[in-house]
């Protein structure tokens, strides 16, 4: 068992500002000589991003769905051990989703900070605060943030109307430095934001006044062995596309695979003009749609993907690297470039949402659960290997389409979920 103070930060909905303030405490708190690991709530590959930059260190999802209670409470307790602080960022509302924010913090007993929004507000406020705290009488409530707050004194006007003053966190005024540029999947990556540094800074200096500057209580985290087999992908070399156009990377992935046993060899399909010497790749999604005619030029790397292929060796495509291995793609004002064609057909970008959702899939090698966020509509000229299914039950399945080795779908897998599994998929 491990002690630590940690905090989970909420919102009654999307768009409070939950990512901003979490990276404000993270730096905060780093900036006070501590170790801050930082978590999100919920499969997200952009927030981490920016939490990684506010922490100083990467940043995991906790999922009770996707990733498993015990993979959870394992990620946690190893975090404790090594940190003097732990901060969740919570997805959407506090309540939303099955499980939601709120299931997590009862789980672990993680105490919970409700960011809001007051911008439009005044005595509501508290009744949205009180609902929040109140709504489950087991959740762990601690405190409530204001913000967008536009004086000193409407931020008293909003305390003064809390039933319960001791839960007031403070305020955080309404300046735009604090906003995260935002576009179709999201929050920029960390590393198109050019200013993204003197945000958080921004964000922390203005938490600096508030009771949010000492840490939160102790949390008990309880321990729990590892389940990933150890060594059947030993020998094997894994060669992993990351860039600018391929970056959505869960770290704990990445954890899985080399706990397997296997080596990693990052490349670019947008900059290598060749394939690391590997025995399998993995095309995990980002944005091939903002790279259109940078990938369509480096036809060396598309002909090393398709030798690859060819030699039946194996590869693994997830959202934008399927989009990548098909013949076209276009971006949502109609650019289309050539792809590497190593599956027939085509696909689109969208300006609305065409799918969301935590998924699972059945396949011969055992189940495995993620997730599929995507703005994209494929004509793939293939008949589907499998089709995923939706945790929710009546989400929209995800076609997998399979040629010899290669496996392609929208879905992103999340590895932990059953590691001896994804080393079938990538063994030789």
């Amino acid at each position: 068992m491990s002690r630590c103070p940690a905090l989970l930060i909420s919102a009654p909905a999307s768009g409070q500002g939950k990512t901003t303030v979490t990276a404000g405490l993270a730096r905060l708190y780093a900036r006070q000589g501590r170790r801050v690991r930082v978590f999100k709530t919920g499969p997200d590959f952009l927030d981490p991003m920016v939490l990684e930059k506010a922490s100083g260190a990467p940043v995991y999802n906790l999922d009770l769905w996707m990733c498993g209670e015990s993979h959870c409470r394992r990620l946690l307790h190893e975090a404790a051990g090594d940190a003097d602080l732990i901060l969740v960022e919570g997805v959407m509302g506090l309540y939303d989703g099955t499980p939601s924010s709120a299931d997590l913090a009862v789980l672990f007993g993680i105490p919970v900070l409700a960011v809001i929004d007051a911008s439009a507000m005044a005595q509501t406020f508290a009744a949205v605060a009180h609902g929040l705290s109140t709504f489950n009488k087991d959740l762990p409530f601690t405190g409530v943030l204001a913000n967008r707050v536009g004086s000193a004194g409407h931020a008293e006007l909003l305390r003064a109307g809390l039933p319960d003053p001791a839960v007031w966190r403070g305020a955080l005024p309404r300046e735009a430095d604090f906003a995260l540029p935002e576009r179709h999947l999201g929050l920029h990556p960390a590393e198109e934001i050019a200013d993204l540094e003197a945000r958080i800074d921004a964000v922390a200096d203005a938490l600096e006044g508030t009771p949010l500057a000492e840490l939160p209580p102790p949390v008990e985290f309880l321990s729990i062995e590892s389940e990933v087999p150890i060594g059947p992908l030993a020998g094997v070399t894994i060669a992993v596309a990351r860039d600018a156009a391929f970056c959505f990377l869960y770290p704990a992935n990445l954890d899985t695979l080399r706990a397997l046993g296997a080596n990693l060899a990052f490349f670019s399909p947008l900059a290598d003009s060749a394939l690391p010497e590997a025995d399998a790749v993995w095309l995990p999604g980002g944005y091939p749609e903002l790279h259109l005619d940078r990938l369509a030029a480096n036809r060396a790397m598309k002909e090393a993907l398709r030798s690859h292929h060819s030699a039946g060796k194996p590869i693994l495509a997830e959202c934008g690297g399927l989009l990548y291995l098909l013949e076209t793609l276009a971006d949502s004002q109609g650019h289309q470039a050539e792809m590497a064609g190593l599956l027939p057909g085509r696909s689109v970008m969208q300006t609305r949402l065409a799918n969301l959702g935590l998924h699972g899939l059945e396949l011969p090698e055992g189940s495995l659960r993620g997730h599929t966020f995507h703005h994209a509509r494929a004509e793939v000229d293939l008949a589907p290997f499998a089709n995923t299914f939706a945790a929710k039950g009546h989400g929209q399945p995800e076609a997998v389409y399979l040629d010899r080795r290669l496996m392609a779908s929208f879905l992103h897998l999340y590895f932990p979920s059953n590691p001896a599994a994804v080393a079938a998929l990538f063994a030789s």
